[in-house]
């Protein structure tokens, strides 16, 4: 009797493909708890704290209060689409999903950098989403600045897209979100998103300085005026870059192991 060999053939670029890539976003916008928390809740924020009539006419550098709170909450926003785009691997996870991706060509590496363009493109909108209703309603920034605000805060959500996937791999599906909503609107107090730095004291702006949304902050909001901090902004994003991703490999390294 003979043998017949056989053999997966690897398809390109890993799997990663536009139709996959269409197929999870689809999947996430199916979510209407994601939904809500990455467009609804964040322009909420922002009508609900930077849209007093003051806040229209006293400047923020190059642009009003107004306009400097909406890039706060954009980012915020940005935060919560990125990291629940990672942690859609949790639900995956329980589901068996994963286990039976792997039995198929599908490089890891693509798999997961269709889930990191996935939370990126949430964050993306959840960032426009704010920027229209701050434009509506008296934000003013030159639309160069705005434009720049947007894209420095986009490419530096990376960062929680990296969590994301580095919880979603550690923690159960039901449990994931519960975590992560809380432990982001924290970060974002602790890190100057919803109070200025320079409105908090000595001790807790050293602690911001330490938290994964001031160098994201800072930085988003730089278009406004260089205050000094944007070198440490750099280091913070880097840094916490590197912890995420390196947790993110590990524990997908790990999970991989138990097939």
């Amino acid at each position: 009797m003979s043998t017949i060999a056989t053999s997966r053939t690897v398809p390109p670029l890993g799997g990663f493909s536009p139709t996959f890539l269409r197929i999870e976003l689809k999947r996430l916008l199916r979510n209407r708890r994601a939904v809500i928390f990455t467009l609804v809740m964040p322009s909420a924020f922002f009508l609900l704290f930077g849209t007093d009539s003051s806040y229209r006419t006293k400047d923020a550098g190059y642009g009003n209060v107004t306009a400097y709170v909406m890039v706060s909450m954009a980012v915020y926003g940005a935060m919560i689409a990125t990291t629940s785009g990672g942690a859609m691997v949790a639900t995956e996870r329980a589901q068996g999903w994963t286990r039976q991706l792997r039995l198929t060509p599908l490089n890891p590496v693509a798999y997961v950098a269709v889930k990191v363009v996935v939370a990126m493109s949430m964050g993306a909108v959840a960032i426009a989403t704010v920027f229209v209703v701050g434009h509506l309603v008296g934000a003013e920034l030159s639309l160069g600045r705005l434009l720049l605000c947007g894209v420095l805060g986009w490419l530096c959500t990376l960062v929680f897209a990296a969590l994301g996937l580095f919880v979603g791999y550690l923690l159960p599906s039901e449990n994931v979100m519960q975590v992560l909503g809380p432990a982001l609107a924290l970060l974002s107090f602790a890190g100057g998103l919803f109070v200025p730095l320079n409105q908090m004291s000595d001790v807790f702006a050293s602690i911001a300085a330490w938290t994964p949304a001031y160098g994201v902050g800072v930085l988003a909001r730089a278009p406004f005026g260089d205050d000094g901090s944007i070198p440490l902004a750099v280091l913070n994003v880097l840094a916490w870059a590197a912890v995420f991703v390196g947790g993110a490999a590990w524990a997908m390294s790990r999970d991989t192991k138990r097939v």
